[in-house]
């Protein structure tokens, strides 16, 4: 008897969007790091090479998809390219996602269509063709959406994103329930601020830094591996119990 479920990804075949830089990277390179292949899928295919060869470097095979997620039709042809080189898909990460830090008053629908195009519609079709392939290969599968603390709370300038989030966070809920019979679990995380090359914008202001670090009461910004390490969780057989969960690594943010 083993008292300890494995977390290893070995012989997997993982899909991660938003892969070509920050946080998506870090995913794929904690994934291949733990035994999965990786498919690599944003808009840029330079970028996209590059994070390939980080997988190789560690032993595992790699392909780089470019896709444009806010094109539904890109995102069966980027799911057809997943399986027609690895055979099937056993893991999605939907990692990619935008921000437009606007007052309320001062949304425009443009923004608004950005954010909610990919954060939203993106997600849930890229969840959709790979559930249904799942579904089709027939032995279950995970899919692990990046959503936000955000999706539980409020924060100024990000009415578009706060709700973006929201409905990533519910939708997982949703497909859990539907797909569970499958064997296909379905979760999100919600992490904090994070300590990235895309937030270092944000935080040279040094009132945004202060408050973010102000309502994290462990005291600093999230890493990446951080992150990576909550969906690699997920993602192995150790997480087989959980499914319609919003895995939130916020540093106690959430807990005030």
């Amino acid at each position: 008897m083993t008292y300890l479920p494995s977390f290893r990804l070995d012989g997997k075949v993982v899909l991660v969007t938003g892969a070509s830089r920050g946080l998506g990277q870090h995913i794929a390179l904690a994934a291949a790091e733990a035994g999965a292949d990786i498919a690599l899928a944003a808009r840029r295919a330079d970028l996209l090479e590059l994070v390939a060869e980080g997988v190789t470097a560690l032993g595992k095979r790699a392909l780089p998809v470019p896709s444009d997620l806010t094109n539904v039709s890109e995102i069966q042809r980027m799911v057809d390219a997943v399986v027609e080189q690895f055979g099937r898909v056993d893991v999605l990460v939907n990692n990619a996602g935008t921000n437009i830090q606007q007052l309320g008053v001062d949304v425009t629908e443009d923004a608004w269509d950005s954010i909610m195009d990919l954060n939203v519609k993106g997600a849930f079709f890229a969840a959709q063709a790979v559930g249904r392939q799942m579904i089709d290969q027939g032995n279950g599968g995970r899919i692990i959406n990046i959503a936000s603390q955000m999706g539980e709370v409020g924060f100024y300038k990000r009415s578009a994103y706060c709700a973006s989030k929201g409905a990533l966070v519910q939708f997982s809920k949703v497909l859990a329930v539907e797909w569970a019979p499958y064997g296909i679990r379905v979760n999100a995380v919600g992490p904090t601020f994070i300590d990235s090359p895309l937030a270092q914008e944000m935080f040279a202001d040094a009132e945004v830094r202060r408050e973010a670090l102000e309502r994290i009461p462990i005291g600093r910004l999230g890493r990446m591996e951080e992150v990576a390490a909550g969906v690699v969780y997920l993602a192995s057989e150790g997480a087989d119990l959980v499914t319609g969960h919003h895995l939130l690594l916020d540093g106690g943010w959430t807990a005030w």
